[in-house]
């Protein structure tokens, strides 16, 4: 388990990432491990806040998809949390910003997505290795 230390790092370095992504239009931030990234941005489930984070990213068609795997911690991460309670996004790819609509891939969609993800960033398998949890395929469109 982090310490308090850590997380307040992660977070930091959070913040950092996502604004050099905005200013930089995703020249900066744009590729991890060379994985393409978009920037997720939910409201907050018990605030409303919005909150940012920058995330691998797949193409199925006009359809983004991300991994909710939180390095295969035991809990989803708080950004799916969030779309949980309000599907409703925004979504900044490179320099064109635009609202989505969350929902969760299941059977054989599921599947092939998590196949088309781990394609592009193998640690996914990983990490459902090391949780319980079914780590929840995402799948973002535009509305």
């Amino acid at each position: 388990m982090p310490s308090k230390f850590q997380n307040t790092m992660v977070r930091q370095y959070m913040k950092i990432a996502v604004s050099l992504y905005k200013v930089s239009g995703g020249s900066i931030g744009g590729k991890m491990r060379g994985a393409p990234v978009l920037l997720l941005t939910t409201s907050g489930r018990k605030t409303g806040n919005p909150y940012t984070n920058p995330l691998i990213y797949g193409k199925d068609g006009d359809r983004f998809v991300v991994i909710a795997s939180y390095g295969g911690a035991p809990q989803h991460p708080g950004w799916w949390r969030n779309l949980l309670k309000t599907p409703k996004a925004t979504v900044q790819v490179g320099k064109e910003s635009f609202t989505v609509t969350a929902s969760e891939a299941t059977g054989e969609e599921r599947d092939r997505l998590w196949t088309l993800m781990t394609g592009l960033y193998a640690d996914y398998d990983a990490y459902q290795k090391k949780t319980d949890r079914q780590i929840p395929v995402v799948i973002l469109e535009r509305t």
